[in-house]
């Protein structure tokens, strides 16, 4: 009997016994306006340290909490959102100590579309006696759409390089497009694709001749 008192005294002071923990709850935008493209955010968690029994903290789960930040109606430019902890549910007997950082800036661009050139990287050399007689993209051009800045500065895309040394045959790749970083993407569902002519060299027709 004393060892089971004892025993449920122990789990009680170690279920009830308040301690202190710090959570990193990541920063998730919500009614982000269409027209817009969040190019900067200073921090990507909110840090918060939390007071409570560690059955509390047995109820936390960073993973499955969210910092939620309401975009609608923000304007082109920088913007700062104080950190209010109180948007963060806490379990019974836990609370919030502090959290960091205090504030959130986030900048916004206008969204732009283009369409744009692509151009086929193609690496190596054919095995001897063929050559590459040719190169064809599908489609040609491509729909980008991105942050202004970004998607203005783009005159065309590169595909990922399709290395064709020792190819005896022609080839068909389906292709990634290099983007050169900032906020652009494709803007279209359609795959590329690239397709390389390998063709035997042509017989020299005097060489022939002579060797005939």
């Amino acid at each position: 009997m004393a060892l089971a008192i004892s025993s449920e005294l122990w789990a009680f002071s170690h279920g009830s016994s308040e301690i202190e923990r710090a959570y990193d709850i990541p920063v998730v935008f919500h009614d982000v306006p269409k027209d817009l493209v969040i190019v900067g955010q200073s921090t990507a968690v909110v840090n918060i340290r939390v007071l409570g029994p560690r059955a509390a903290h047995r109820d936390i789960s960073p993973t499955e909490m969210e910092y939620g930040l309401n975009l609608e109606g923000v304007k082109p430019g920088p913007a700062i959102f104080e950190v209010d902890e109180t948007l963060l549910e806490m379990p019974p007997g836990a609370r919030i100590l502090s959290r960091s950082p205090s504030r959130i800036d986030v900048t916004f661009e206008v969204r732009s579309r283009k369409s744009v050139r692509i151009s086929a990287d193609v690496s190596g050399i054919p095995a001897p006696g063929f050559v590459m007689a040719g190169v064809e993209i599908l489609p040609p051009r491509v729909w980008l759409s991105g942050a202004r800045s970004d998607v203005l500065r783009l005159r065309e895309v590169v595909t990922e390089t399709i290395v064709v040394d020792g190819a005896i045959e022609s080839l068909e790749r389906e292709v990634r497009l290099s983007l050169g970083g900032g906020h652009v993407w494709v803007d279209q569902d359609e795959p590329i694709k690239v397709r390389v002519q390998i063709d035997p060299v042509a017989a020299d027709p005097i060489v022939a001749e002579e060797s005939g």
